[in-house]
């Protein structure tokens, strides 16, 4: 289409403005395109509704045009509200980004999905943003490890800082671990983080009560935020400087939600009879009186997170203040400029095919032509691309585009453990001096322990991680003497804090605890910086941050999670304290490698091939579920692959043998005991010491894929374990955990599988009592092999 004759008249700002504002239309038309092919236009082969938001997408254009059209720089981070996916693929597709393949296949298998992915849809994607309010809060976190990778020294020199931004639907901060978040990054005195909230007063349900935000922005300054209201465009701002202007004004502000968010829906035949009936009598009826109803309409609904200008000048203005925790709390409407703006039922609505037939037309838009990028706007397609090849955010971050690397950290043949021979030790103790011996820092560990950075949700020193501490101390951008210490006061913490700290002291709130670890185990791709994060927890409060573990493991966040203490094995700490589930959500997680050694030796194994999975292309994330009980440690060799791959024998059973008994974790003595008994009845039963449930099931689920894809070769490490014993024969399993843990293992032969564990609440008492009570001390195991051996 022609440039209109206009176009050279207009003075160059004036220009700039009147392509935003085209853009703005396109931005709205594509993104209710894309979810209206999804659901009226391409084929339904189910039946089942596929949705897209179309309400809430038209409720954030303006702020998304501002922040990546204008504002947004190539090294900022940002995460996008998750019912605003299509309105970022767009976005993205005007950069050059996105084809136009990938728009039509919204929601489709291999196309684009609902929500914001960064493994599923591409490196265009900071922060997957699926699970309301973690997004918004991991980009607090993110920004705490943008300054720890800076301050070590350890990310990208050559790259400026950029802010972390959240763009939030309103509804997200109902959310509990936002507040939890922001707690925490008034601790840290976090920088570089904005959130942007699209203050559409509307939810999934229901209108947002009147005020709401009175008591959040309370919330956000007390936490050393800076808060900014963007209530008002400036239509509604020159109005208010009229005659009368102070009497609207107050009306609007006076307006409950839920009267505003209706007479938007109807439209400006209604605003009329509302505005006149309360201020007929007043000056502000001159204003009114001059305006048709359109117009009226327009002027009423001209809210400042719809008017990119203001929206673009506030967003500087704060920019220009430094490095300031930002909240902007733009007003906006939900639907704005579609047929259902405002109605309080719009959130899953959906334009039907008359309604995008009259929208196509307002719009100019030509059918056959519906995915053209510039299509129905009256600016040249020339200057529109130049327009935004110059868009700071346009810019590409690195040559490779925005998703960074890091090399890979050499890990050493072995680490350092503790002498063993003749010693009772438990897994948690083994670990903090494992780690405290990395912490040294000395020859072969010390570019490994550079890249260590640990963190604990407030029991930092009940997991063992003190003595790496007291090495490598805690992280703060200031420096902070331990007065304990300067005023030499006996204490066993020794805990100077610095901006080279390694550790992170968090709170008591997991959520933020699974967040952190999200953030520095995405730190290669977003800082460039290799950092092996590791995070300890109470295993039963793992419960507490799942949906955060889950989120941080579904964008292939790369950390360690060591839980401990686990189990009844806990004892006097009661049921609260005692995990039962922990093992099924270790092999259910996807994403997540899940172990839980007995002993020390297998430890060291088993921490070593953490770091090495963590740092792989096709690795994952990491859970070693650990024990405070002290078991005596064996003197051995182990098969190191055996032990990775989850399972080895402890005595191995003689071919053909028809029992064999197989233990995981802290429960080993009773299953040592009760074995020798067993032997003693069948000298060819064996025992079989379980590292991970979970690799192995995943091993044996993928090897029966192989074989139905044709590799009839294919084997899984569990299958050839078992192989020794006879077809039929019985297999006791047992661990301080439900029984359903290994259940599965009868399916893999065939055998007779007698599962034990744990399927009940604890309850405080000694190992010896809560052992008899729960089934799992040496009597109980011995009364299932005789179960299994009578079939």
């Amino acid at each position: 289409m022609d440039a209109p004759s206009y176009a050279p008249l207009m003075p160059p700002e004036t220009r700039r403005v009147h392509i935003l504002k085209q853009l703005e239309r396109k931005l709205l038309w594509l993104s209710a395109w894309m979810i209206h092919n999804a659901n009226h236009i391409r084929p339904n082969r189910d039946g089942l509704k596929v949705g897209g938001h179309q309400a809430s997408c038209a409720s954030c254009i303006s702020i998304l045009a501002a922040l990546y059209l204008d504002v947004a720089r190539p090294q900022d981070r940002i995460a996008i509200k998750p019912h605003a996916g299509p309105v970022f693929h767009t976005m993205n597709y005007l950069f050059g980004r996105q084809t136009r393949e990938k728009l039509a296949s919204l929601r489709q298998f291999g196309g684009i999905q609902p929500y914001p992915s960064r493994v599923k849809d591409g490196a265009e994607v900071d922060f997957s943003t699926g699970s309301v309010g973690l997004g918004v809060a991991m980009t607090s976190f993110s920004a705490l490890i943008a300054d720890y990778t800076r301050l070590h020294g350890l990310g990208r020199t050559d790259l400026p800082a950029g802010r972390h931004i959240a763009v939030a639907g309103d509804a997200e901060l109902d959310e509990g671990n936002i507040y939890e978040a922001l707690l925490e990054g008034w601790k840290h005195d976090v920088r570089n983080v904005w959130w942007i909230v699209d203050y559409n007063r509307q939810s999934l349900d229901s209108v947002v009560p009147d005020r709401l935000f009175g008591r959040i922005e309370g919330l956000f300054r007390d936490m050393g935020w800076n808060c900014v209201t963007i209530k008002y465009g400036r239509k509604l701002q020159a109005a208010f400087a009229r005659e009368g202007g102070e009497a609207l004004r107050a009306w609007i502000d006076d307006c409950p939600n839920s009267l505003y968010s209706a007479l938007t829906f109807q439209g400006g035949a209604a605003w009329r009879a509302a505005l006149l009936s309360d201020l007929g009598r007043s000056k502000a009826r001159a204003i009114i009186d001059e305006l048709n109803d359109e117009e009226l309409g327009a002027l009423m609904t001209n809210l400042g997170g719809h008017d990119i200008e203001t929206l673009i000048e506030t967003f500087k203005a704060a920019d220009a203040d430094g490095d300031q925790p930002t909240c902007f709390i733009a007003y906006t409407i939900k639907g704005m400029g579609l047929p259902f703006a405002g109605h309080k039922d719009n959130h899953a609505g959906l334009m039907s095919k008359e309604q995008m037939e009259q929208f196509r037309h307002e719009l100019g838009i030509r059918p056959g032509h519906e995915w053209d990028p510039f299509e129905g706007l009256d600016v040249p397609e020339d200057e529109l691309s130049a327009f935004l090849a110059q868009a700071p955010f346009g810019t590409p971050l690195t040559p490779e585009g925005r998703k960074l690397s890091a090399p890979i950290v050499a890990i050493p043949p072995t680490l350092p453990l503790p002498k063993l021979a003749g010693r009772k030790m438990s897994t948690q103790s083994g670990f903090g001096e494992i780690l405290a011996e990395i912490g040294r820092g000395q020859g072969e560990y010390k570019d490994l322990a550079a890249h260590i950075m640990t963190t604990s949700p407030d029991v930092t020193v009940s997991t063992n991680l003190g003595p790496w501490v007291n090495r490598r101390g805690i992280f703060d951008r200031h420096t902070r003497n331990d007065v304990f210490r300067d005023a030499k006061l006996a204490s066993a913490q020794r805990w100077g804090m610095s901006p080279k700290g390694q550790h992170v002291e968090l709170g008591i709130a997991e959520q933020n605890l699974f967040l952190l670890l999200g953030a520095a185990g995405l730190a290669p791709s977003m800082t460039g910086a290799r950092l092996l994060p590791i995070g300890t927890v109470y295993d039963p409060f793992v419960n507490r941050g799942l949906d955060a573990l889950i989120y941080a493991c579904y964008q292939d966040a790369r950390f360690l999670l060591v839980s401990t203490p686990s189990g009844l094995t806990l004892a006097p700490e009661g049921g609260q304290h005692q995990s039962v589930n922990t093992p099924l959500i270790g092999m259910a997680a996807d994403r997540l490698a899940s172990f839980e050694p007995a002993h020390v030796d297998e430890l060291g194994i088993l921490l070593r091939h953490a770091f090495e999975l963590m740092q792989r292309p096709d690795g994952s994330a990491v859970w070693l579920r650990l024990s405070t009980r002290a078991l005596q440690q064996p003197q051995r060799t182990l098969d190191a692959n055996a032990v990775i791959a989850g399972a080895h024998w402890a005595v191995p059973p003689q071919p053909g043998a028809r029992i064999a008994l197989a233990y995981q974790g802290a429960i080993a003595p009773e299953a040592e005991e009760a074995f020798a008994v067993l032997r003693e009845e069948d000298p060819a039963a064996g025992l079989l010491a379980i590292t991970s449930a979970d690799r192995l099931h995943a091993d044996w689920l993928d090897a029966q894929k192989a074989r139905r894809a044709g590799d009839r070769s294919a084997a899984a490490h569990v299958e050839r374990i078992l192989a020794p014993l006879a077809p039929g024969a019985a297999l006791v399993t047992i661990l301080d955990g439900h029984p359903a843990t290994h259940a599965w293992l009868g399916g893999v032969r065939g055998h007779r599988v007698v599962p034990l564990g744990v399927d009940h609440f604890g309850q405080g008492g000694d190992i010896p009592d809560l052992y008899r009570e729960y089934g799992l001390d040496t009597d109980a195991v011995l009364d299932a092999c005789a179960q299994a051996m009578l079939g």
